[in-house]
């Protein structure tokens, strides 16, 4: 989950311009509540997610908040089949 420190058209529009060209989120989702985006990300292994973490969302200048879970198992992932 990402937070914003602006709210402006334009911080928002450079975030979604910069999470469509990274290869490693596979959804983007705008929404409402405490944060502004729900990103799934999916790396090869923690190291490659903190490369993601420092060196593409570390580097907008508007992220001010980062939440990340970790998916330890997946009982049921219909998207799987």
């Amino acid at each position: 989950m990402v937070g914003l420190s602006s709210h402006t058209k334009a911080a928002q529009e450079g975030f979604e311009r910069a999470m469509s060209v990274a290869p490693e989120v596979v959804e983007c989702h705008n929404v409402a509540g405490s944060f502004e985006y729900l990103l799934r990300v999916e790396s090869a292994d923690l190291s490659e997610y903190k490369r993601f973490h420092t060196e593409v969302l570390g580097t907008q200048s508007h992220v001010n908040a980062i939440t990340s879970y970790i998916v330890m198992g997946s009982p049921k992932d219909e998207r799987a089949t």
